[in-house]
């Protein structure tokens, strides 16, 4: 095994027991007012206590602060995963599209709860629109003779007018405020939220990793898939629909404006300097996480947003691939 392999190995062990980590976190924090789950939830929260004294830090003490790291490691995984074979598709742009549907179901959640009185779950309301948007995209992908980004064009457009239209009016019922959508914000990732994020991204490694080989081969050859009798527009559906689920997952953090950026960044990062689909694959998921641990060390030492902080790190991360890759990429193996 030379080097490189055991770097991304351990790269990939360090990230599952970090997801593991937080998925106890979340767990506990769920359940902390049982008796046994509460007093490991206090145990956690007083490392967190001690870790603050060792960096002179005022963070770790905080469950929110938890709750939004969290996830915030769960974005750095699957918002990689599955932009890897976007990515690869060519088709980068869903993304930013499923925001803007998804930022209409939030709005349209605003506008329900200001005239009803309804006090359920927004990124409820987003991830339902959001997989609607995500089947509206490949109805009108699959009956129209239009080019390929012409409907993701028009739900991107048109989902952001729906969406500014039912924010005017509910601003005029109730002043509800939409700017941490747009631009996410540690401080708004609740309990919820975060439980939805790990249920979620448990769901998408799931299925990527029982529908590699079809996702794979569709990715590089639809059309021999076709003849091979794969149902391509059912593995199309699940691929825009699993982008949807993280993008209404990775809004919490990076809001509607910067959520993409997770889906494409580490993936051209990593498409630099891999040789493989699944090298591509790991090394998307690992600068994921750099990008994220960097941003948000970023973030809480210099006070700023962590959507922002995580972005930038991310183009980083994609420039130092940049200078230390050879200069030319070659075309890359499905092995």
């Amino acid at each position: 095994m030379n080097f490189r392999r055991a770097t991304e190995l351990v790269g990939i062990g360090a990230t599952a027991l970090l997801a593991v980590v937080m998925l106890v976190f979340v767990g506990l924090e769920w359940l902390q007012g049982y008796a046994a789950t509460g007093w490991l939830y206090d145990q956690f929260i007083i490392a967190g206590m001690w870790l603050d004294l060792y960096l002179g830090t005022n963070v770790f003490s905080h469950s929110f602060m938890w709750r939004s790291i969290a996830t915030a490691v769960f974005v750095g995984i699957v918002a990689p995963l599955v932009g890897t074979y976007l990515v690869h598709r060519e088709m980068a742009l869903i993304g930013e599209t499923l925001a803007h549907t998804a930022f209409a179901g939030v709005a349209f959640g605003l506008l329900f709860s200001a005239t009803t009185g309804w006090d359920g779950s927004l990124l409820v309301v987003a991830l339902v629109v959001g997989i609607l948007g995500a089947l509206g995209v490949q109805w009108l992908t699959e009956r129209t003779n239009a080019y390929g980004d012409v409907p993701i064009a028009i739900m991107l457009t048109g989902s952001f007018a729906v969406g500014t239209l039912l924010i005017s009016y509910g601003r005029g019922l109730s002043g509800v405020s939409i700017e941490e959508y747009l631009f996410g914000s540690a401080s708004y990732v609740t309990i919820g939220g975060s439980q939805l994020m790990a249920a979620l991204s448990l769901i998408v490694v799931g299925v990527v990793a029982v529908t590699y080989k079809q996702l794979l081969f569709i990715t590089f050859d639809e059309q021999a898939a076709r003849v091979a009798r794969l149902n391509v527009t059912w593995y199309n559906t699940l691929l825009i629909v699993l982008t949807a689920v993280v993008v209404v997952g990775a809004m919490q953090i990076l809001g509607v404006i910067l959520v993409a950026a997770m889906l494409v960044i580490p993936v051209a990062g990593a498409s630099q300097v891999a040789h493989s689909f699944k090298e591509t694959l790991v090394l998307s998921v690992l600068f994921g996480q750099l990008s994220v641990l960097g941003g948000y060390a970023i973030a809480i030492n210099q006070g700023l947003p962590p959507g922002g902080s995580i972005v930038v790190t991310a183009i980083a991360v994609y420039l130092v691939a940049i200078f230390g890759s050879s200069g030319s990429v070659s075309a890359l193996s499905t092995h």
